[in-house]
């Protein structure tokens, strides 16, 4: 956070005040929107774990991981990519 405030010549306050003006999240919330969608792409895209990709994007702690993950799409990762994965085959059937 220090360096993106050095790099934009703001205070900590202002660069978050201007940064949820923009984005209308947080910078904390906006970043953990970007590894949600990022650890959905890895999850979709190949056969890794849930905690394997909570790490890769960051994450600690698995259990923080899937809690998170459930909040953002609505259902626990392994639920949410299988119903992901069904919906792409049975559109690639029609």
């Amino acid at each position: 956070m220090e360096a993106l405030c050095d790099a934009s010549g703001m205070s900590r306050a202002s660069l978050h005040r201007h940064f949820l003006a923009m984005t209308g999240l947080s910078p904390l919330q906006y970043q953990k929107q970007l590894r949600l969608q990022e650890a959905r792409q890895l999850l979709l895209a190949g056969d890794h774990s849930a905690s394997d990709v909570a790490f890769a994007v960051g994450y600690e702690s698995t259990s923080q991981f899937s809690r998170e993950y459930l909040r953002q799409f609505g259902a626990p990762p392994a639920r949410d990519i299988r119903q992901i994965r069904l919906a792409i085959a049975s559109s690639a059937l029609r």
